[in-house]
């Protein structure tokens, strides 16, 4: 693949690039583990949906998530989010590219490979489409460096990926870069999970994430996602109380619920 790796730093966020102006990760220096890019904080917001970090007791080896893909390393903020926060949660993550898992060691902190952490270099679908392992939460965050997802954003895709989800399962894609393709995009998802989707807002900095939901079925009130959101902040720093109103602002939950 050859992908051109550059690194900057300004005002204390240190950057990755594949070869153009366009970000591919970020880490706050002095916060090595938050989620410095807002569309990294909302692909984690399958933890205001399922039972997990917001329930009391702390998190133990029974709560959600048990098993996660991340497809796409970038500068590892979600993988390093998950492997500090999620310590129930064993973490498999699939990057096509070695220069961006030697970026991520030598800039961004990466875990090292152990018992609950590792990492696959190779295609995210083919990987999907080889294995038989099921997984809880999928997290798709591939790009090229001219932020084109290719086969990541293909209805095969999406169907083999829904096969691999748990009875508990979520996906969350990030749909940056697929401006004129977005509408496309959300209807393949909405195919491959029977219309069980919810399209986040867009950011501030363009990106859109969409979630999937297999399996046992998601009802929040806002209040109720409120309270979560604030219980996973006090438990993580992880501020989703922002998305929050942003769905309710967005008129995409009927009466104040969210039904997935």
């Amino acid at each position: 693949m050859g992908t051109p790796i550059e690194i900057s730093e300004q005002a204390g966020v240190r950057y990755l690039h594949f070869g153009s102006d366009w970000v591919q990760g970020a880490m706050r220096i002095r916060k090595p583990n938050a989620l410095e890019l807002a569309y990294t904080r909302e692909m984690m917001s399958g933890l205001l949906l399922r039972d997990g970090l917001h329930e009391v007791p702390a998190v133990d080896a029974g709560q959600w998530p048990r098993d996660v893909l991340i497809i796409g390393l970038g500068a590892a903020s979600l993988a390093k989010f998950v492997y500090h926060h999620c310590p129930q949660a064993r973490i498999q993550v699939v990057e096509i590219e070695p220069a961006v898992v030697a970026a991520a060691r030598q800039f961004f902190r990466l875990p090292p490979e152990d018992a609950r952490f590792s990492i696959h270099i190779g295609c995210g679908a083919q990987y999907v489409l080889d294995r038989q392992r099921r997984f809880d939460y999928v997290l798709v965050d591939g790009f090229d460096r001219n932020a084109r997802a290719g086969v990541l954003d293909t209805l095969p895709f999406y169907q083999a990926l829904r096969s691999r989800l748990s009875a508990q399962g979520l996906m969350a894609v990030n749909l940056f870069g697929r401006a004129r393709g977005y509408k496309a995009s959300i209807e393949r998802i909405i195919r491959t999970f029977d219309d069980r989707v919810l399209a986040f807002p867009s950011c501030d900095s363009g990106n859109v994430v969409a979630f999937g939901a297999a399996g046992e079925p998601i009802e929040r009130s806002i209040p109720e996602l409120r309270q979560r959101a604030a219980a996973l902040k006090a438990a993580t720093g992880l501020d989703l109380l922002p998305t929050v109103t942003r769905l309710e602002q967005s008129g995409t939950l009927p009466g104040g619920q969210l039904t997935l």
